[in-house]
């Protein structure tokens, strides 16, 4: 799927994109029947395998009653090829599904034994990937982009986060919080480069009116090389404001400066796909099953923080060390929401829109987009357990695959 879009459509419409609406509420979605195909055989021609593929076919429209059976079978999730894995994230309370799924036993529920590392950049964890001492890595959406589009064979495999970020200021420029983007003229703002924050300001300042540069009624950008080094820039007297990502904004109003907006309050960038899941794209075609069990312990995350908040908010704290009131806001306070659903159309929309702030060209992205592995985690879930929250995610998988 590819969308054509013009930089002077998207602004227009003041509407980043839809992929993700259902996620503003606490009623998630996700989901549709599509096996891997290009899974390697665990069995052999004449066992179980053959039976179910002659009862259910291709599909599980043939499912009644007389074949729970067969269907079960047709859903079941064969042993995965690599159980020794890597998990690469960032400093931030939105890459949660990674922290529950490892604390609550979820990853070796399915046979895994994954070990996370933080990293400070996007850049690392790409480099983390391609090198083969990653695995896995929770990316932001706008980074991924870029890289795929220069020819990183990297492949999105799910979803992370939604929303979640932001912009502050010193106190003295803002007496309450998010005054939109207005009160940045004259400023300098730390952001990184190549970032999710960074494409959402120009955004901002491109449908008010706002020129980028130096000058009272211009916003001018300073880059610094992560999320954690633009935060740390605001103590300099040369820096009035800093882009932020979950727990910043939390932190940052603890310590007296003003939110000049979340995004999620902005129409322009509501139910942003901020953070994808990331692998090589070799590693992903050759390990397909590794891969259907992490976004099976993964949705078994999601599920429980849907569920139990002081049990998520007590694992992310191992893994993010801040006060657990904050941990609190960030997670559940309306800020963001995180969700493995891959949200594809979220994200072409999202391509579309940085190439047309020339960040990066275009290219195909469909080879590099693999929702068969969420597709096929989930359909075995709901074999399982098809509970409300498991349907929901059914449903908005359905709708923005």
């Amino acid at each position: 799927m590819k969308h054509a879009v013009k930089l002077t459509a998207i602004l227009a419409s003041l509407t980043l994109l839809t992929g993700c609406g259902a996620f503003n509420t606490s009623e998630q979605s996700a989901g549709y029947n599509a096996p891997i195909t290009d899974a390697p055989a665990t069995v052999p021609a004449d066992s179980d395998s053959a039976e179910v593929a002659d009862c259910c076919g291709d599909n599980l429209d043939c499912c009644s009653d007389s074949d729970s059976d067969c269907c079960e079978k047709k859903n079941e999730t064969a042993a995965p090829e690599k159980a020794e894995l890597n998990l690469g994230y960032l400093n931030s309370t939105a890459h949660l599904l990674a922290f529950v799924a490892a604390e609550e036993g979820y990853f070796a529920e399915e046979g895994l034994n994954v070990t996370l590392t933080q990293f400070s950049s996007a850049g690392e964890l790409v480099n983390g990937l391609e090198s083969g001492k990653l695995d896995l890595a929770f990316i932001g959406s706008v980074p991924t982009l870029t890289f795929q589009s220069q020819g990183h064979d990297v492949t999105i495999v799910g979803g992370a986060m939604t929303n979640g970020h932001g912009y502050v200021i010193k106190s003295e420029y803002a007496e309450e919080d998010e005054l939109g983007v207005e009160i940045l003229k004259g400023r300098n703002v730390a952001s990184v480069k190549n970032s999710v924050q960074d494409a959402e300001l120009q955004i901002l300042l491109k449908n008010a009116g706002i020129e980028i540069g130096e000058g009272e009624d211009k916003v001018n950008i300073v880059y610094f090389d992560s999320q954690k080094d633009a935060y740390a820039a605001l103590s300099n007297q040369t820096i009035d404001a800093a882009s932020v990502y979950s727990p910043y904004a939390s932190l940052a109003k603890s310590q007296g400066y003003k939110v000049v907006y979340y995004c999620a309050h902005e129409k322009a960038l509501e139910n942003q796909p901020c953070c994808r899941q990331v692998a090589a794209t070799e590693s992903v075609k050759a390990n397909p099953n590794t891969f259907v069990a992490l976004e099976r312990a993964f949705l078994k995350a999601y599920h429980l923080t849907q569920e139990d908040h002081e049990k998520t908010i007590a694992d992310v704290k191992k893994y993010i060390d801040i006060d657990e009131e904050f941990i609190d806001t960030e997670v559940y306070g309306g800020y963001s929401v995180s969700s493995p659903d891959p949200d594809k159309k979220g994200t072409l929309t999202l391509k579309d829109t940085i190439v047309a702030l020339g960040y990066t060209e275009d290219y195909d992205i469909e080879p590099l987009y693999n929702t068969e592995i969420y597709e096929t985690a989930l359909n075995s879930i709901l074999a399982e357990n098809s509970d409300d929250i498991y349907k929901s995610l059914e449903e908005h998988f359905n709708e923005y695959e």
